[in-house]
């Protein structure tokens, strides 16, 4: 048996199998036939070919669906995410990272605002026996069944604390966090989630989702450059060029770093206001836990905002892997506790 963590996010599907971790775009791409496979020069940086077929229809994912494909897909609805989006993007992340016809038992999550709707249906879509066809850089094509025994839906933030409580064996590693309250604040790219757990207890009243993620400070940015250059860019293609503070358009280079500056402080207040607000009668938490890819993004514009101690984020840990990281340890902790990590077969 296998277990999965998969981490299914607006902006990034992300996965690990406690050995080997994958991160790719959010984005699906219509199948084209490419006539040329191989790299132009050698030195160039490897692209990571993600290409599955799931019922009947191949899909180019990530980075090969924003390079290759004329009609691409991407959502920040959560119904339409769900229904359309889910089943491919957790079936190409679980084809590359465990072994044929191997059980698979997947733990995953929901934005805490979308949990109590969608958590049976996402179950039931991953839930079996799931025959795919896997297509490698080089155009060679493999039959693989994924079949997922278990599926445990859970709360999106709880990955994080689960990563922070839990070792590789999934078993308490820190007893002092399940004495204390912990606040915890995920900033992904379409929500933030907030929840706290006190003494390992779930609190309904600390828990929201809201629209604070980094797609709203995206949207702002897409909006100045198509002011100024009349090109409407996909927020899945700004991520690049926000983190290198420049982006260059029909040969034009617009410098990023002022606005970014800007909304990034922006959102990081809109985020601090809404913890103030949601945990005005938890003045009692002993630690504040930012998390995601958004939390290590806003992390130098929020922490001094908020009241409290807050727990620092590792410049050298990928902050985009907490939750998923999370998820599978949860999953040692559910199924095979104590068990060391076994090696994937090919």
């Amino acid at each position: 048996m296998e277990i999965l963590g998969i981490d299914i996010g607006f902006g990034f599907t992300k996965a690990s199998n406690g050995k080997d971790s994958l991160i790719f775009k959010s984005v699906l791409g219509e199948e084209t036939d490419l006539q040329f496979r191989e790299k132009l020069l050698m030195g160039g940086e490897a692209e990571d070919h993600l290409q599955i077929e799931v019922d009947g229809k191949s899909y180019f994912l990530g980075e090969l669906a924003e390079r290759q494909s004329n009609v691409r897909f991407f959502t920040l609805d959560q119904g339409q995410f769900i229904s359309s989006f889910a089943k491919v993007l957790a079936l190409a992340a679980a084809a590359r990272l465990v072994g044929g016809f191997i059980p698979v038992n997947l733990v995953t999550g929901l934005p805490i605002g979308h949990y109590r709707q969608h958590k049976d249906e996402l179950a039931k879509i991953l839930q079996g026996e799931h025959r795919v066809v896997v297509t490698d850089g080089e155009g060679k094509r493999q039959e693989k069944t994924v079949n997922v025994n278990k599926v445990r839906v859970v709360p999106q933030p709880f990955g994080s604390l689960f990563n922070l409580m839990l070792n590789d064996i999934g078993e308490l590693r820190d007893k002092r966090l399940v004495k204390e309250k912990i606040g915890i604040i995920d900033v992904g790219f379409r929500t933030s989630d907030y929840t706290v757990s006190d003494k390992m207890r779930y609190s309904e009243r600390g828990s929201r989702t809201t629209d604070s993620g980094i797609a709203r400070a995206f949207s702002v940015i897409a909006g100045k450059l198509r002011e100024k250059s009349g090109i409407n860019i996909e927020l899945y293609r700004l991520y690049e060029a926000v983190e290198r503070g420049s982006i260059k358009i029909r040969g034009k280079e617009y410098d990023l770093k002022g606005i970014t500056e800007q909304v990034f402080g922006q959102l990081a207040t809109a985020v601090a206001n809404e913890v103030d607000r949601l945990w005005v009668d938890d003045w009692d938490i002993d630690t504040m836990v930012v998390t995601g890819g958004g939390g290590a993004v806003l992390a130098k514009h929020l922490q001094p905002l908020l009241n409290g101690q807050v727990n620092p984020i590792e410049a050298a840990v990928d902050a985009r892997l907490n939750n998923v990281k999370g998820y599978w340890k949860f999953g040692k902790h559910l199924w095979a506790r104590g068990v060391a990590p076994s090696t994937a077969e090919g």
